[in-house]
């Protein structure tokens, strides 16, 4: 079962992306770019993160399994809440955080995507 280290390992380890607490001490923030795509809050006794979701896939998602709910805090439509229960496995959650940070990507302007594909060379 992932766990905040492996899950912040994974997260800086993307092109683009920084680390910050832009709204308080305990609220991780990812973002790519300047873009947030994952939020963990450290404080809560249980691991959950906060990841975009395409609005269809965000409702199937939520039908199929119990430990995937509307962001909390988040508008509800385009992010899902993740609590890494053990149900769902580590592949999924990682899935799960590449497409909310590919949806950022595709988000961005031109200039942005420019400056990120550097970043990948």
């Amino acid at each position: 079962m992932v766990d905040i280290g492996v899950l912040a390992e994974y997260c800086i380890n993307k092109p683009g992306v920084e680390e910050t607490f832009p709204f308080d001490e305990t609220t991780l923030v990812y973002k790519v770019m300047g873009k947030m795509f994952i939020l963990i809050p450290t404080a809560s006794e249980e691991l959950r993160l906060n990841v975009k979701c395409d609005p269809e896939k965000a409702l199937e998602l939520r039908e199929s399994y119990e430990a995937i709910t509307p962001g909390f805090h988040m508008n509800k439509k385009h992010w899902n809440t993740i609590k890494p229960d053990g149900s769902l496995t580590d592949k999924m959650i990682f899935e799960m955080i590449d497409h909310s940070y590919d949806l950022v990507v595709k988000s961005l302007s031109r200039k942005l995507k420019d400056e990120l594909n550097l970043l990948k060379r």
